[in-house]
């Protein structure tokens, strides 16, 4: 029986798989997923500093000439106490001298030996004061956070070199069907490469999932069987992609069921991906995907994709936008709740892409995103708002 995609995706929000922690180098976290929060041991700046190449002094000194009392350069401490009528001459980074509450920028000075005068009017102390960004003991990357390269800086500064992140979530996946040969063999009469199964583990390893490829089942369900019941028992989830729809060759379902998976749906009112498939065994779980690369890359992304990462302990959500159609759109049906691909323009705009269907791999390459045509609706008109799921 075929239910409504909201209701599919209730069930499959009530899963997640357990996952342990451990700590790794900070250089290899990228795309991990933080376990617990980082704080800071330092503060940050760890004391007034120059913010700019100048002459630290007094503020009330500013309309003198000043007598240079010495260089401060980066890294190292001042030696003297800046007093009435006098200045340090300081690189940006270093820290600001006793005495001296202002810094005067050497674009907005006339030097002249060992003394200099003010030429500037502005009145801002160019003085990053100490613990102004991060105090100790300060969060500074929280839990379920997804590590981006940007988080480096900060985990360095903080001396985060081993951060505790989520394990990785095993995913395997397994393409099924005699007309598959891999990317290197040139294709038989009658035969495709199978593109599926890569795209799905390229999308796996963009989740932070560890992904496992077993091969290409055949159409023969002894071997799909012995090749599923190996797979479930070395990975967390399972993706099968074709061989969930009606043909005589379409034994997933009962290769699952025969592998000891409970089914909990295998018809959902989306397009496409309307035979997607989600079942339970043990602690493992498993999606069958429809066969085109179109259908097997949004269902994905519509549920494979927030299970790993909330699995995982992340506080991803997708991006989603209301966002104003370029030109109308028709669709001949409205039984099925519809993801089309779309590209937003520089304008915010969003333009629905070439697309002929379920098979047309080529129209995901130009995609920013997916529009979202609601049950029912067969028509929108230019001008119109539509929420556009970014990929």
């Amino acid at each position: 029986m075929m239910i409504k995609f909201e209701e599919a995706l209730k069930i499959a929000e009530a899963y997640s798989i357990k996952t342990g922690s451990e700590n790794v180098p900070f250089m290899d976290s990228p795309g991990r997923v933080l376990a617990e929060d980082i704080r800071s041991d330092i503060n940050m700046p760890p004391f007034n500093k120059a913010a700019v190449d100048g002459f630290a002094c007094r503020r009330e000194d500013i309309e003198k000439e000043l007598l240079i009392n010495e260089v401060i350069p980066a890294g190292t401490v001042a030696k003297k106490v800046v007093g009435e009528g006098e200045c340090a001459k300081i690189m940006t980074g270093a820290a600001v001298p006793g005495g001296a509450d202002f810094v005067f920028m050497v674009e907005d000075a006339v030097e002249t030996g060992n003394r200099v005068r003010y030429t500037g009017s502005s009145r801002k102390d160019n003085i990053a004061r100490k613990a102004e960004d991060i105090s100790i003991g300060d969060i500074v990357l929280k839990k379920g956070r997804i590590i981006r390269p940007q988080d480096i800086a900060v985990m360095a500064t903080v001396g985060a070199t081993e951060p505790l992140v989520s394990k990785r979530i095993r995913l395997g996946v397994i393409s099924t069907g005699d007309e598959l040969v891999e990317p290197g063999d040139m294709p038989g009469e009658g035969q495709i490469r199978n593109s599926n199964a890569y795209q799905l583990v390229a999308q796996s390893i963009r989740a932070g999932a560890e992904a496992l490829y077993f091969g290409i089942a055949p159409d023969n369900e002894e071997q799909t069987f012995n090749m599923v019941a190996g797979a479930l028992d070395n990975c967390d989830i399972l993706l099968l992609t074709g061989g969930v729809s009606m043909g005589d060759f379409d034994f997933v379902p009962r290769v699952l069921a025969n592998c000891g998976v409970k089914i909990l749906f295998d018809r959902v009112a989306v397009q496409p991906g309307k035979p997607t498939t989600f079942g339970t065994r043990n602690s493992s779980l498993v999606f069958g995907l429809p066969g085109n690369p179109v259908s097997s890359f949004v269902q994905f992304e519509l549920f494979v994709r927030p299970l790993v990462l909330r699995s995982m302990g992340s506080d991803w959500r997708p991006d989603t936008r209301k966002l104003a159609l370029a030109s109308a759109y028709k669709r001949k049906r409205g039984e099925r709740l519809a993801f089309v691909p779309v590209r937003v323009d520089d304008n915010e705009m969003v333009e629905v892409l070439n697309y002929h269907g379920s098979a047309h791999i080529n129209a995901l390459p130009d995609a920013t995103g997916l529009m979202m045509v609601p049950l029912g609706i067969t028509e929108i008109g230019k001008g119109e708002k539509v929420d556009v799921r970014s990929i």
